[in-house]
């Protein structure tokens, strides 16, 4: 065998010498075998990393393979199979054996590793050959002999340059057996080891899909694992601008899987918290922009955006935020969800709609704003076209609003700004609409026809001025501004004959503002004008006559009224209709009404009250007329000139009976009724009804407070009995309601109607209200004494007859309802009647002793009988005797307080019966002993 091997070296020698030559790339180390096969060496061909000698490589490989297949020499076997291994590594061409022939191959070398091995004796790195062992199992299907191969590498050879590798195969072997726990575990020896920086990323990636492997309770350990990966590229590609095609595919995945976990935890939420924890990274908004980009290829559209909305409010000051929001566009068309993209559009329009913000902006970013802008105002004008109502007014607001935003930033200023203005005015936003007509008539330049149509956008904006005036819309304008506006138009647009129309309302306006100088210099102003019409100067005239009202010259207003009826006799001027004659007569009217006015500040009642009553007649029927009557009853109201004014009052409501100031009368009449002191008449004009309508409850209670005070009894009795009988009058919201009602109730038991069921109620609502006061709780208190005595009369009307038990009951009943009403008084009053309370308490079971003694016996009971019966009656009756007297010793204990009144003195008159000779001793009272009170 020896000499084969040393031809097959020589030979592989000779062909690598042409181009081996000056570089030296192979070594062959011959001549140290020993004598016998036992000592022979192995021969080793060393290969060196330098550049590949001329000859091709695939014809060494060939070379090397056949030397693989004649050689019977294990380590030349091995040898020369490493050698193929590294010229692979070395050339791009394909030097490897043919599937089928490389899986007979490595069977052959794991037989010569195998019998390496058996014999102990290696001259080459065992853990290369263990390697060498490993990759052989793998290539030949036995995964776990080359796990096992790997394990030994590592074991045996800790510091050998092959255990990074060894240990990723195994991490590999590991993950390819979904033990994902090992695989991490393993992956993570590599990342700490002594591998490459390439070797560690590709680890650092599987340990991530390990932990992603492991489901979501390691979800958060792989989206850092991920992250990590991620940062050590970027760091190396200057954030991912240079990344290598072998590295693209990784990048590309990892993105991807972050998306993907972080989509299937709590989405855009999970990735900014393990973004978060990281720290922060600079490529954080690639991830986002794949997980966007990942929903939407899944169709979750809204999430898609959602991802773009949380990177915009997480990171505003970002360069991306614009694609990011233009992004949302492109999402919803994606989704065929037209109105969402346009809001979309509306929402980048938003973002960048401040100057600073919008200059700020990329060019082609501004681009798309303006864009979008146009597309948007563009929509919602003709939206609102089509539209009604709110929704209209909505649209066309949105339009003006963006073609606001735009006008400066256009080439066209003049025509957006009044497109504008247009939009605004639909919309009903007249403050905006004024703004922009005017930019669009001064803002630009119309002398050189940049804007031809600045006088039409110029008499636009006056307009809404003076649509203001009459309150027809919201702009913040005064009259001063719409004759500034009307100055700055005549001087632009002096050719324009709208001018005199506009001279000669200001002049009506001025007068309505009581300018009365200002209005007269415009009424003349428009009267002189040459393009002056019919109506235009019927209006000045009309201003003149009533500026002269103003000023208190009726004589001048007078005859202004006269021009301007002669000018409609003439024929009505305009569009001035043939009713203005009717108000022209009505200023006549009003200038006598206006002097009776000027009397009554003056203090002048009757020629006052005469120019108001003559109105009439300068205008009959009309509503100033009217309104003289009336005035004159006021005059004399003012004046307290009571029956005057009573009798025009009346007269006025019987003459206008459905005119309006006559709902007013009746208050009127009740203020000089209770004037003058007629307070019976004052109340029977609040009961006064019209037709079917009745005087509702605050004004019957107001007359029947007016018929209390004129002691009118009998009518205040009526509505309060009838106010009362209400189902709701037992429900008081307020005090003042309790204390009206119990108040009324008081005065019904005082009148004597119905004083029972009154004073009933006067304890109930006392009892059950939250509200009292010093009146009410003595009111319900002495009711409800009242209603106790009443009770006690009924008890001790109750006879004890046989059978005792049925009378008995009855008369313990009547006890218990006397008690009960005592009971009452007791709460309600207190101290202040306590004595009579006792009192009355104690009668009450000493007439149920003395009653029991006094009842009658029954008749069939022989003298012991009888005389047993009379001991059990006194028996029964001494608890209640006992009772009485404890009674009427308290109230007696009360001296001693300092307390003496007639109940208590009763008290004592009963005691002295019942104990003459302890009680019926005057001196005693002075002198009471406490100590002496058994409290009985």
């Amino acid at each position: 065998m020896k000499p084969v091997v040393s031809i097959s070296l020589v030979a592989l020698f000779t062909a690598f010498a042409a181009g081996a030559l000056a570089q030296e790339s192979f070594r062959v180390e011959l001549g140290r075998d020993g004598e016998t096969i036992a000592d022979m060496r192995p021969v080793f061909l060393e290969f060196q990393s330098r550049p590949m000698p001329a000859i091709s490589p695939t014809e060494v490989a060939r070379r090397y393979q056949r030397l693989f297949e004649h050689s019977d020499e294990p380590e030349v076997r091995i040898d020369a199979l490493n050698r193929l291994s590294n010229i692979q590594k070395v050339t791009d061409e394909d030097v490897s054996f043919s599937e089928e022939r490389e899986q007979q191959v490595y069977r052959q070398a794991l037989e010569s590793y195998e019998s390496i091995l058996d014999r102990g004796a290696y001259q080459g790195r065992l853990d290369e050959l263990l390697y060498q062992m490993a990759k052989a199992h793998a290539y030949t299907g036995q995964a776990e002999e080359s796990i096992d191969r790997l394990r030994q590498l590592v074991g045996l050879y800790p510091s050998s340059s092959l255990v990074p590798e060894a240990r990723f195969r195994i991490a590999e072997a590991a993950f390819s057996a979904q033990d994902y726990a090992e695989a991490e575990s393993e992956y993570s020896r590599v990342i700490s080891g002594d591998g490459t920086d390439s070797l560690k990323t590709k680890a650092r990636y599987m340990q991530g899909w390990s932990q992603y492997k492991q489901g979501a309770s390691a979800r958060t350990r792989a989206a850092k694992t991920f992250l990590a990966v991620l940062d050590g590229i970027g760091e190396e590609t200057g954030g991912f601008r240079r990344i290598p095609a072998s590295d693209a595919e990784l990048v590309d995945d990892t993105f991807r899987i972050v998306a993907l976990m972080a989509a299937e935890d709590r989405g855009v939420e999970s990735l900014a918290g393990w973004l978060t924890d990281a720290g922060g990274k600079d490529f954080g908004y690639l991830l986002y922009d794949r997980l966007a980009d990942y929903y939407a290829s899944n169709r979750r559209f809204e999430d898609s955006v959602a991802v773009n909305h949380a990177f915009v409010r997480d990171f505003q000051a970002h360069n991306t935020v614009p694609a990011f929001l233009a992004q949302n566009v492109d999402v919803w068309r994606m989704a065929g969800q037209i109105d969402r993209a346009r809001a979309a559009r509306a929402e980048y329009v938003q973002a960048f709609s401040r100057d600073a913000v919008y200059r700020q902006l990329a060019i082609p970013d501004q681009e798309r704003w303006r864009d979008f802008s146009r597309s948007l105002a563009d929509y919602h004008y003709d939206q609102a076209e089509e539209g009604q109502g709110e929704r209209q007014a909505a649209a066309f607001r949105l339009a003006g609003g963006y073609y606001s935003q735009l006008a400066d930033r256009s080439s066209q200023k003049g025509e957006v700004l009044r497109l504008a203005g247009d939009a605004f005015l639909q919309a009903g936003d007249h403050v905006n609409a004024f703004e922009h007509y005017q930019r669009a008539a001064y803002d630009t330049e119309y002398e050189i026809k940049a804007y031809p149509a600045a006088a039409d956008a110029a008499w636009a904006a006056i307009v809404i001025q003076r649509d203001a005036l009459d309150n027809l819309n919201s702009l913040p304008a005064t009259l001063d501004d719409l004759a500034a506006a009307a100055d700055r138009f005549a001087a632009k647009f002096s050719d324009d004959k709208r001018q005199p129309g506009l001279t000669a309302d200001i002049a009506n306006r001025m007068l309505e503002e009581h300018r009365y100088a200002d209005a007269v210099r415009f009424a003349e102003n428009a009267i002189a004008h040459p393009s002056v019409g019919a109506a235009e100067r019927y209006s000045a005239w009309v201003a003149v006559g009533e500026a002269n009202v103003a000023m208190a010259s009726y004589g001048l207003a007078e005859n202004a009224w006269r021009q301007s009826l002669a000018l409609i006799a003439e024929g009505p001027p305009g569009d001035v209709p043939a009713k203005d004659t009717d108000s022209l007569q009505r200023q006549l009217a009003s200038s006598v009404y206006y002097q009776g006015e000027k009397a009554a500040s003056e203090g002048n009642i009757d020629t006052a009250v005469a120019h108001f009553q003559r109105v009439e007649s300068a205008f009959p029927g009309s509503d100033i007329a009217i309104k003289g009557r009336y005035d004159a009853a006021n005059t004399l109201l003012k004046a307290e000139r009571w029956q005057a004014a009573v009798n025009e009052l009346t007269r006025f409501r019987t003459d206008y009976p459905q005119h309006d100031l006559t709902r007013t009368v009746s208050e009127k009449l009740v203020f000089a009724y209770q004037s003058s002191g007629q307070l019976v008449r004052a109340a029977d004009e609040i009961m006064r009804t019209e037709g079917t309508e009745s005087p509702s409850w605050d004004q019957q209670l107001r007359a029947a407070e007016l018929y209390h005070k004129a002691e009118a009894h009998e009518r205040r009795n009526r509505i309060y009995v009838a106010w009362l009988d209400r189902d709701s009058v037992n429900v008081t919201a307020d005090s003042q309601s309790h204390i009206r009602n119990q108040t009324l109730r008081q005065r019904l038991v005082l009148d004597n109607v119905a004083p029972r069921r009154y004073r009933i109620e006067l304890v109930e609502q006392e009892l059950a209200s939250q509200w009292h006061s010093e009146d009410t709780l003595a009111w319900a208190g002495r009711a409800a004494i009242v209603l106790g005595t009443e009770e006690a009369g009924r008890f001790a009307d109750v006879p004890l007859q046989i059978p005792l038990a049925e009378s008995l009951t009855r008369k313990q009943a009547a006890l218990s309802a006397a008690r009960e009403r005592l009971a009452q008084a007791e709460k309600l009053v207190g101290e202040g009647a306590r004595s009579e309370i006792l009192f009355r308490r104690a009668e009450l079971y000493r007439v149920m002793a003395q009653d029991l003694m006094t009842s009658e016996a029954p008749a069939n009971l022989n003298d012991l009988e009888a005389t047993q019966y009379r001991m059990l009656l006194e028996e029964e009756a001494y608890p209640f005797e006992e009772k009485a007297i404890d009674l009427h010793a308290r109230n007696h204990q009360r001296l001693a307080e300092g307390r003496f009144d007639e109940w208590v003195e009763r008290s004592l008159q009963v005691l002295a019966d019942l104990f003459p000779g302890r009680y019926d001793r005057e001196v005693r009272w002075m002198t009471w002993n406490e100590e002496v009170n058994d409290d009985a």
